[in-house]
């Protein structure tokens, strides 16, 4: 089958885990499918060096400039994607500001969207933005089928469109084998994720804080960087942490696995997620996830591989954290990961993605 993958959201070397998870979808459909990757790329995280980049990428990817709030180049960009939809079986757009050129494109494929965006579920998030949301939630309307990445993304769109909407999860891959707890004199926190407001790694930080109170001589080591990295250092030092807070900065896949191979427990006090990726991966390596409550993880952690926090306090998730290091017994790595199993490997996300093409095409035929 030939694929046109349209999206907004893909990474590029300015910005290199801006969309992975849209790479992740779109290298995955490539082991059965011919698939063109067309990214609708803000102008500024692109450089000569993705030139060079793209040439080596296991996926055809051409990079088109557009920003999402220029009118002129939305409109530029729709006319250099018509050509992209004279050949193609599918039409798979993922992101709902990738809608925005195709108001002025005719599609005459069968058309599955995949949306991920938080907004839609927690719109609280975006600020002024969000008096924008009526507006693009109609966008949604437009695609023969639309897959979210769980219920609780899926139901505010169903809310919104009349045509049908189904659940097709990220990718989270299981290791081969999953590594025992690590032990050690003191418990190893680690936090994947962006170093923003909506992660709140200050109170990450504080909550370790709490449990050196508590007599656990705990680490927490961030993966990921963003604009609140000095403030998070600044904070661990003002409370005197000191080098029980690394900030690690971006790691790629293998380093992603590494951090939590040598953790005791994933501690992400996140504000809203949809899916949160990162606290499906610590689970399916076999670590506790310790989260916010509000997202679509409450689909997935459960008491034995988990807690969800309610409250957006150091305090609680403090307790939380000290309630999973401390269980007597403790369940071990593979009974954690077991909680999950397969649940989101690959051949599941492929599987999900054949039945929205599937009625996709249904859809289209009875128009």
């Amino acid at each position: 089958m030939r694929i046109l993958l349209l999206t907004t959201w893909y990474p590029t070397v300015a910005a290199p885990s801006s969309g992975i998870f849209v790479l992740k979808d779109a290298e995955l459909l490539a082991r059965e499918h011919d698939v063109q990757v067309v990214h609708l790329a803000s102008p500024r995280l692109l450089s000569a060096e993705d030139e060079a980049v793209d040439r080596d990428r296991a996926v055809p990817v051409t990079r088109i400039p557009m920003s999402t709030t220029n009118p002129l180049q939305i409109l530029a960009a729709a006319r250099r994607i018509r050509p992209f939809l004279t050949d193609v079986d599918v039409l798979h757009t993922e992101a709902i500001s990738t809608l925005l050129p195709l108001l002025a494109v005719g599609v005459r494929v069968p058309w599955v969207h995949v949306e991920h965006w938080s907004a839609l579920s927690n719109p609280d998030t975006i600020g002024r933005a969000r008096l924008a949301l009526p507006v693009l939630r109609r966008l949604l309307r437009r695609p023969d089928v639309v897959t979210a990445v769980c219920d609780y993304l899926a139901d505010p769109i169903r809310a919104h469109r009349p045509g049908p909407t189904r659940v097709v999860p990220c990718i989270v891959p299981q290791p081969e084998t999953v590594a025992p707890h690590p032990g050690g004199a003191g418990p190893r926190l680690v936090a994947v994720g962006g170093l923003v407001e909506r992660k709140d790694p200050i109170t990450a930080v504080e909550a370790l804080r709490l449990l050196h109170d508590a007599g656990l001589p705990a680490s927490l080591h961030f993966v990921g960087d963003g604009p609140l990295r000095d403030a998070v250092r600044a904070r661990a030092d003002a409370l005197g942490l000191g080098e029980n807070v690394v900030l690690g900065g971006v790691r790629d896949q293998t380093g992603v696995e590494a951090e939590l191979a040598a953790a005791d427990l994933f501690l992400l006090p996140t504000k809203g997620e949809n899916f949160c990726v990162s606290a499906a991966e610590a689970i399916v390596h076999g670590r506790p996830a310790v989260v916010g409550a509000n997202g679509g993880q409450r689909e997935y952690v459960t008491d034995l591989n988990g807690r969800l926090v309610h409250e957006q306090t150091p305090e609680a998730y403090a307790s939380a954290a000290l309630e999973l290091l401390r269980r007597d017994p403790r369940p071990s790595a593979d009974a954690v990961a077991a909680t999950i199993g397969d649940r989101f490997s690959p051949a599941r996300v492929a599987e999900g993605y054949a039945a929205a093409y599937e009625e996709a095409r249904a859809v289209r035929a009875s128009r």
